[in-house]
């Protein structure tokens, strides 16, 4: 079996955030979230890279990456494309189709703008070389819900529901997330459909692991998506949406593994100085060195 790609969805517009996160600073050598995914991934096992990109993106994350990596790590780049009319890309799903003749085998997916911690990756790297079978068997890796919300705002967040195997049943995304300050956890769902939550729910934040049998399913959902007469002009193509489609249909299985590691991410321009402090805070316990590019040439 080829040893695990690691592809990196570095293609968002950043909205609400006011700009691309991809980018922004949050260690204390200038590095990225995204730097911090790629030496997680190498310590685990993964080989080399493929980072999902907007054209406009594409300069300064080349330049940014090699800069950081000092080319110790393969790291090929694939464009996701922005169809005319549209401000954004299709959606997660359709940006991991973009990475199809780029992995040759079994491979994660994570975002560039979230810190899912080594313990995540080292989990993923084990899933994907040791299980097999048909249907195939993805891997998510599933955070609580309670550790993932923003104090400045609601979130987006595919809360999943397994059986007693691990497996999962359902995933629904859910959104305008808000919780705290002793009001419970709500949300909605594209229904209209209002939840409440305890907290200790498993969610997404888009940390995969696929074989390449994800590749076809997706194609077919992606091209019924496209068909859709009644969809939105700004909807999505999501992994979420398609990978609970895919469970349900009986197409595919997927585990869902429990974080080692606590979340970080950056929705919002005012969540970043709280993930600054965290970053610092595992730099000062020995987790990651003060300056990874001197990490990476050691990997």
């Amino acid at each position: 079996m080829s040893a695990p790609a690691l592809v990196i969805l570095a293609a968002g517009v950043g909205s609400r955030f006011g700009g691309p996160k991809q980018l922004s600073p949050v260690g204390p050598s200038g590095e990225t979230l995204l730097d911090y995914a790629i030496y997680d991934a190498m310590r685990a096992g993964f080989t080399h890279a493929v980072l999902v990109i907007r054209k406009e993106l594409a300069a300064p994350l080349r330049e940014h990456v090699s800069e950081v990596t000092r080319g110790v790590v393969p790291v090929q780049y694939v464009e996701q494309r922005v169809p005319e009319g549209r401000a954004k890309p299709w959606g997660t799903a359709h940006a991991v189709l973009a990475a199809r003749d780029a992995v040759a085998g079994p491979f994660a997916v994570c975002n560039a703008d979230d810190y899912y911690g080594p313990g995540a990756y080292r989990l993923l790297a084990e899933h994907l070389t040791n299980e097999a079978g048909a249907p195939p068997l993805h891997a998510l890796v599933g955070y609580r819900l309670d550790a993932t919300l923003s104090t400045h705002g609601g979130v987006a967040r595919a809360v999943a529901s397994c059986g007693p195997d691990g497996l999962l049943t359902r995933l629904v995304e859910v959104r305008d997330v808000i919780g705290g300050r002793g009001l419970g956890i709500r949300g909605s769902t594209a229904a209209s459909e209002q939840l409440e939550f305890t907290g200790s729910e498993q969610v997404s934040m888009n940390l995969w692991g696929f074989t390449r049998d994800v590749f076809a399913a997706l194609e077919q959902q992606f091209a019924a998506f496209l068909a859709g007469a009644d969809r939105a002009p700004d909807a999505e193509f999501l992994l979420s949406t398609a990978l609970d489609e895919q469970v349900r249909a009986g197409r595919a299985r997927l585990r869902v593994l429990p974080a080692p590691d606590r979340w970080l991410g950056m929705t919002f321009a005012a969540d970043v100085p709280a993930v600054r402090d965290e970053i610092a805070s595992l730099v000062r316990a020995g987790v990651y060195p003060a300056d990874l590019r001197d990490a990476f040439t050691c990997l």
